[in-house]
């Protein structure tokens, strides 16, 4: 069997609401890394945290008006923190299962910068919703820290932010080193802390979520990975999903998805930006190949039994 590169997505929700669902997830997913490592295959390791960092900014932002006066901590300091504590989880759970296998093969998780382009239109309207609901002078306080808000359907006032597209990834030439070490490297946790230049040689945090499966594309694309797989909470895209008519979608080659992208059948912050991601590494380069399949399908999709498959010339 031809020894492969894999990158392996792993969605935040796939991952479970809370830590104890996390840790199950992330027992099933550490099996299906496993079955890819066994047969001798290079992994990394991307994954999402939109539940977590949700989690984790709203018990920040509810300590900040108690009497603690908790630190507004910036967004990408909270997606830091989520990248150490679900890396943490499935660091030690791959590498128990890998070892219960014979197999010695040290994982680690790499704090991960995700370059942006502050240029990105994504930055002159903010949509994408974090943190708490505020009434509407609590949300005036906020703008003036320079926190942009907007009215959510009635429910009060959210914190917004740009979601713009990654242009590099800051740490892909330490994710080769260690795969040339023979290690498992976890990066881009969240998509990566999103940064922008400053100065000749500086990075600086941006306030803003750069979605995983761009990133994890992003990733593959700059380390010459043969195939992205993003697992997520269903088995295959669908054609009409949730419907009567819903259809579910096989292999197919780039210009069948861009046409149904451009005719509007997948759901935007759903499965469009997975579709999306997984065209655009297939497009990438020569016999490059992407899978968008269940968390607890990951091995038969892998394997061509079921998921949604992309492959490129």
């Amino acid at each position: 069997m031809k020894q492969e590169r894999y990158v392996i997505a792993l969605g935040g929700n796939a991952l479970g609401n809370t830590l104890a669902e996390q840790k199950v997830a992330v027992h099933g997913a550490a099996q299906a890394i496993a079955d890819l490592i066994e047969e001798g295959h290079e992994v990394v390791i991307a994954h999402g945290n939109g539940p977590q960092v949700g989690a984790l900014t709203l018990a920040l932002e509810a300590a900040g008006k108690t009497e603690a006066k908790t630190e507004h901590f910036p967004l990408e300091v909270c997606i830091a923190m989520t990248q150490g504590y679900i890396g943490s989880d499935l660091q030690t759970i791959l590498r128990e299962e890998l070892l219960n296998r014979g197999i010695d093969k040290p994982v680690a998780t790499i704090v991960t910068h995700t370059l942006v382009d502050e240029r990105d239109h994504a930055f002159q309207d903010p949509t994408k919703p974090i943190g708490a609901f505020y009434t509407a002078e609590e949300a005036k306080e906020m703008e003036a820290k320079g926190y942009p808000m907007k009215e959510d359907a009635g429910r009060g006032y959210r914190r917004v932010v740009a979601s713009p597209k990654p242009i590099d990834i800051v740490e892909k030439s330490t994710v080769e080193v260690l795969l040339g070490a023979g290690q498992v490297p976890i990066a881009c946790g969240g998509a990566g802390i999103p940064v922008k230049h400053v100065g000749e040689h500086g990075l600086q945090g941006v306030s803003a979520v750069v979605d995983k499966d761009f990133a994890s594309a992003k990733l593959a694309e700059l380390i010459g990975a043969d195939a992205l797989v993003i697992l997520t909470a269903v088995e295959k895209a669908c054609l009409n999903f949730n419907t009567p008519e819903e259809q579910g979608l096989d292999q197919l080659d780039p210009a069948t998805v861009a046409k149904y992208i451009a005719e509007g059948h997948f759901a935007p912050g759903s499965m469009l930006p997975k579709m999306q991601a997984a065209l655009s590494f297939a497009e990438s380069g020569a016999n490059r190949r992407s899978l968008i399949t269940l968390l607890s399908k990951a091995k038969e999709g892998i394997e061509g039994k079921t998921g949604t498959s992309i492959v490129g010339k």
